[in-house]
């Protein structure tokens, strides 16, 4: 795909993400959550499916349930200035509540939100481990933030 075929299909996604989004807010609210609970979720799944999947190719959010490892585990850790333990736990947290949502509007399958929240609960430790170690003045080998 060249670049204007990218910036095409980003521009789709985008749009199909804005009424994702609205919806996701609409579905929220009817869980009861405050606006400000509300708020933040929009805001950490429209980074994610926004900024995230369409930083090197164009993926819609229905396939980004696959990417989470790589997006709090590395890509939020290095390029969100305001990562840190607790917004890492946020955005999983927000991104466990979208993929539920997508799965209700059947847009993706059980297996896969369950797999997503298994991902989460087992790689959780380790990516807030890499949290603390891209934090660590005392470490200048970013192989070691990394674990390369």
């Amino acid at each position: 795909m060249d670049y204007e075929d990218y910036e095409k299909e980003c521009k789709r996604i985008r749009e199909e993400n804005k009424e994702l989004i609205s919806n996701f807010r609409s579905w929220l609210s009817g869980k009861g959550l405050s606006p400000k609970t509300v708020d933040k979720h929009t805001s950490n799944v429209d980074f994610y499916v926004n900024e995230f999947l369409l930083y090197e190719d164009a993926i819609e959010a229905k396939d980004g349930i696959w990417k989470i490892g790589m997006f709090l585990g590395y890509w939020f850790i290095k390029k969100a200035m305001w990562a840190n333990k607790r917004t890492i736990k946020e955005n999983a947290t927000s991104l466990k509540k979208f993929y539920q949502y997508l799965y209700e509007a059947g847009k993706v399958s059980k297996e896969d939100v369950s797999v997503l929240k298994e991902t989460i609960k087992e790689d959780m430790p380790e990516w807030l481990a890499t949290m603390d170690r891209y934090d660590d003045p005392n470490i200048e080998d970013m192989e070691e933030v990394w674990g390369f």
